[in-house]
């Protein structure tokens, strides 16, 4: 039976080291406190147990400020796991911290040859996986991408970023197979043409970074507005806190990896 895509049995997680806290920023907004950030994770931890997801938790990596957000250097599959390049200098090895950990849940395994990709920058909806161009994933990164997707029988295709945006999937988040959550200056630029679109409300534009697992929408707790309008479309909305992995430029998706067996 086919599995939509946003329907987990699966997840790897990493537990964040001391050295979070330094952790990259695009916008400095004060550093997270350590005791913030361990509790947010462990909360979101149990949100995935929750819904019924066996998960991976894997140590620390105090060199790696970032390595928290495990979904940035690599991808996962049902078929199969792709290892990648992430576009800042500081994070190109942690990809290699990831790899031995793939292989023991995948067969296959393949590495990104060429250019820079980070997961933040990929997303996968019913039929087809966007890879979003933006200052940590380049043109080349995403052509090479575009040829390991289709050895995992997936297909690849090349969208923009919003510029001052970090990661294509801070702006936007996949509810079901017909609907996004985006904000409105990625909606304006048509990449969703053809899918129903809930945009979050000025001054949320955070809460596009949702995720969707099995029945449920993960959702950053402090953005209510967003939280009421998808209740309303019916969505079963789990609120979570994010207001100190916010501080080093994280969301709900960059923090674990998952899949269904």
């Amino acid at each position: 039976m086919a599995h939509k895509v946003y329907e987990f049995d699966r997840a790897i997680v990493r537990l964040p080291a001391s050295s979070v806290t330094a952790g990259l920023r695009a916008v400095d907004r004060g550093s997270p406190t350590l005791a913030g950030v361990h509790s947010e994770h462990a909360a979101y931890v149990a949100a995935l147990r929750e819904a019924d997801l066996e998960v991976d938790i894997l140590p620390p990596l105090e060199e790696f400020p970032d390595s928290i957000f495990v979904e940035d250097p690599a991808l996962v599959f049902s078929a199969g796991a792709i290892v990648l390049r992430p576009g800042t200098p500081s994070r190109v090895d942690e990809a290699h911290t990831i790899e031995p950990v793939l292989r023991r849940h995948f067969e296959r395994v393949l590495r990104l040859p060429r250019g820079y990709v980070d997961g933040g920058d990929v997303l996968r909806l019913p039929g087809k996986v966007m890879i979003g161009l933006s200052a940590r994933t380049t043109g080349e990164g995403a052509a090479a991408l575009i040829e390991c997707l289709a050895e995992l029988g997936e297909t690849g295709v090349i969208v923009r970023t919003p510029d001052d945006v970090l990661h294509f999937k801070s702006d936007c988040s996949l509810l079901d197979e017909h609907t996004m959550l985006s904000t409105q200056r990625l909606s304006a630029s048509g990449v969703f043409s053809g899918l129903k679109e809930i945009i979050v409300p000025a001054g949320e534009e955070a809460a596009a970074n949702a995720l969707r697992v099995n029945d449920r929408v993960f959702v950053g707790a402090q953005y209510p507005v967003t939280i009421g309008l998808l209740r309303e479309a019916g969505y079963k909305v789990v609120s979570l806190q994010t207001s100190e992995i916010g501080k080093i430029d994280a969301g709900l998706s960059c923090m674990s990896l998952r899949w269904h067996r």
